[in-house]
């Protein structure tokens, strides 16, 4: 009767027992975070397609124009492009009333060690 009472609740206590740790397997193979982020890609994909089309149809209407645009302006912007070093030192394009499109250089500033030097004459360490 003890040996019948003590395999009971070993038993009992087997079931009770959390099950050791396994890796979540899908059907094909993948782990657990694989799915989820080929989840999250199929979403994002899903949420970014009516975008998608909507750019195509607007490439499918104004490609040959900008083709074209990029044939006659191309070699002229990339002259420009070579000569400008930095374009933060210019203000941004104006057109005037004549249809002349100008691009002012920004005023120089001095330059804050040249400025604090000249105030008393000696340099902060």
């Amino acid at each position: 009767m003890k040996h019948l009472l003590i395999s009971a609740l070993v038993a009992v206590s087997l079931m009770a027992s959390p099950l050791a740790a396994q890796d979540q397997e899908g059907v094909d193979g993948s782990s657990l975070m694989e799915r989820g982020a080929e989840l999250f890609w199929k979403g994002l994909r899903e949420e970014i397609a009516p975008s998608l089309q909507e750019l195509e149809e607007l490439m499918s209407k104004i490609g040959p124009s900008m083709q074209s645009f990029l044939a006659e302006m191309g070699p002229a912007l990339a002259e420009i492009a070579d000569k400008v070093e930095d374009w933060s030192r210019y203000e941004a394009p104006e057109i005037l009333p004549n249809g002349d499109i100008i691009i002012r250089r920004k005023p120089d500033l001095p330059d804050a060690e040249t400025a604090d030097e000249a105030e008393d004459g000696a340099t902060d360490i």
